[in-house]
């Protein structure tokens, strides 16, 4: 992350949330009705253990699995007990069954964090994200994640993240090599969206971080951008796409809004409306009053907002930290019924325990992390 942003706790490190792995009925439409989302209850302790001798470096996104990975596997307890549920499980949110905390709880039944990672973070459905350009292999890649959730009747959250000049240089470098590159991938990655209902996160850090470039440069990502939401909705009229807004301590609404417009965010035809707060700690209740603000003065009716909580249950630390601070917990469920006007769903878009990149590579997963997170 620029070093002009991280004042801010720019949402920086953002890749590899969920492993994307290999058509069914329909999914309800992921628009909110009136009821409370569940709040996470704090868990008591357990006793820490030295961390794991390894942590799986695979890449942010790893090819289509030949096969499913079995289900995780009962967590460590006494015969004969019950574990009991912590965190109300969205029944509409897909959750993929590949994923690095999956790895590890898999890898370690006796660990005593695990039934914590496991009931808190493990078994939230969380977004899929594709970092890894890998052109030729992207639509069956896409295909397994939309078929899975159509099968299961529940609705997945995919993050293309393969911009050009990703993250300005940051931890999270990289991306297409050029626009026309980028264009073509997501060409691929739409004609794996199948018919079913699927949340799409469009390119975080995209359009926020867009000062870091030339006014040639921002003008030609905001045309890319706006291309990308037009195809992916043309591809599959259920889609839902939405833009990057940064966060509440980022650009003042006016501000964003105006980027956003630029990057085609008020057109019915290329977009759903606004996400903000992906791999960032800023509140709930200042995410809703931000977004409703950048809404409105983006001024076009129909609009919604998806906040990412996965890490927000403290919000964001004073002195302005984005990269794995300490101190951070588990934000709101995800769920796709907020109660709340025009916020159509609270995300999981950075998997809780991946690295931002200061306790290890971007995407890597770190179980003493996690676990601070889940307790």
């Amino acid at each position: 992350m620029v070093a002009a942003a991280s004042a801010v706790v720019v949402a920086g490190a953002v890749s590899g949330v969920v492993l994307a792995a290999g058509e069914g009925r329909e999914a309800p439409e992921a628009r909110p009705v009136t009821s409370a989302s569940p709040r996470l209850v704090p868990l008591p302790a357990v006793p820490s253990t030295s961390p794991s001798a390894t942590v799986s470096a695979s890449p942010s996104v790893r090819p289509r699995r030949t096969s499913a990975p079995p289900s995780a596997s009962p967590s460590a307890q006494k015969p004969g007990m019950k574990r009991k549920r912590t965190v109300p499980v969205s029944a509409r949110l897909y959750r993929h069954p590949a994923s690095r905390v999956l790895d590890w709880v898999r890898a370690h039944p006796g660990d005593p964090r695990r039934p914590a990672i496991e009931s808190r973070i493990a078994e939230q459905p969380a977004a899929v994200w594709f970092a890894d350009r890998s052109p030729d292999t992207v639509t069956a890649r896409v295909r397994a994640v939309t078929s899975g959730g159509a099968a299961q009747g529940r609705v997945p959250v995919v993050v293309p993240y393969a911009i050009p000049g990703r993250d300005c240089g940051g931890h999270s470098e990289g991306g297409a090599p050029d626009f026309a590159a980028y264009d073509d991938w997501i060409d691929r990655f739409a004609a794996g969206l199948g018919s079913g209902e699927v949340v799409v996160i469009l390119e975080p850090d995209s359009v926020a971080q867009a000062d870091c470039l030339s006014a040639g440069q921002r003008a030609e990502r905001f045309a890319s951008l706006a291309r990308a939401g037009r195809v992916l909705k043309e591809a599959n009229a259920r889609a839902r796409v939405y833009y990057d807004a940064g966060h509440s301590g980022w650009h003042t609404p006016a501000r964003q809004a105006d980027l956003l417009r630029r990057a085609g965010a008020a057109s019915p035809a290329s977009s759903d409306g606004i996400f903000s707060n992906v791999s960032n700690f800023h509140g709930t209740a200042d995410e809703i009053a931000y977004d409703r603000a950048v809404l409105d003065a983006l001024g076009t009716a129909g609009l919604g907002a998806v906040i990412d909580t996965s890490r927000n249950g403290n919000g964001a630390p004073a002195d302005g930290e984005w990269c794995d601070p300490a101190g951070r917990r588990l934000g709101r469920a995800p769920t796709l019924t907020t109660g709340e006007a025009r916020i159509d769903a609270y995300l999981w878009v950075k998997l809780p325990g991946e690295s931002d990149g200061c306790k290890g590579a971007p995407g890597t997963f770190s179980p003493s992390y996690a676990y601070d997170l889940a307790r």
